[in-house]
């Protein structure tokens, strides 16, 4: 019961790595609050590229709970594409939803986070950390991602708020079934083993909310600007 007594709020916590976030801090008895712009049961609606839907998500959110300890950014999207087929709509989206969104629901979560003295864990992603085929625009939103959220851990340090990310590998959702859907023409699979990690398979979503739940725990208490990667063991 790590979070016994905790309030947390989640992004992207209609499936996925989201859902299961939510659904660990609950069974160690956190009061959670999870949104989303897909339905789900228990999940409220909230598009994290809209100001006004975030401040009154938030705002009901931390009104329902009490307060706010911690903020989990998890929502977001992935779309491979070749460089010559990236529209601007397609990169915009992106930037809007993996990047722009965590920075207003974080603005949005500021506040209470100061009067908890709570923290942050931010879903990143290797995409960030390594160049990827097809996957241009998503490594460009997560390596931006990377680098926001380990600035927002130097400037809030003296504020005692701690703000970490988790940076998965390969993850058994949905987005990662259907991400290559959308490439126009053939596909050059010899370049995708440098994605693949040493230990077989993709990872459950679990995992991901397992690692989540320690850096937002206590047991992480002196750890900030930490990127924590959990991917098979694909970067070494």
């Amino acid at each position: 019961m790590r979070f016994e007594g905790k309030r947390i709020f989640v992004t992207g916590a209609a499936r996925g790595i989201g859902a299961e976030t939510v659904q660990l801090f609950r069974e160690e008895g956190a009061t959670v609050v999870g949104v989303d712009v897909l339905e789900a049961d228990g999940v409220g609606h909230c598009d994290v590229t809209d100001p006004e839907q975030v401040r009154a998500s938030m705002d009901a959110a931390v009104a329902e709970m009490g307060g706010l300890d911690v903020l989990c950014n998890v929502a977001g999207v992935n779309w491979f594409a070749k460089i010559d087929d990236i529209t601007l709509e397609h990169w915009n989206r992106q930037i809007a939803i993996n990047l722009t969104g965590p920075l207003l629901v974080t603005q949005a979560a500021l506040p209470h986070l100061r009067a908890s003295t709570g923290n942050i864990v931010t879903v990143g992603s290797i995409s960030g950390m390594q160049g990827q085929p097809y996957n241009s625009s998503y490594c460009a939103t997560k390596a931006g991602l990377h680098l926001f959220m380990r600035s927002l851990a130097v400037e809030l340090a003296p504020e005692g708020i701690r703000v970490n990310l988790v940076a998965p590998g390969g993850v058994q959702t949905a987005m990662t079934e259907t991400a290559l859907q959308g490439v126009k023409g053939d596909i050059d699979y010899s370049v995708f083993p440098k994605m693949m990690g040493v230990l077989p398979g993709m990872m459950p979503p679990r995992k991901i909310a397992e690692a989540i739940a320690h850096l937002a725990s206590d047991a992480a208490s002196t750890t900030t600007g930490v990127v924590l990667r959990v991917d098979n063991g694909t970067l070494w």
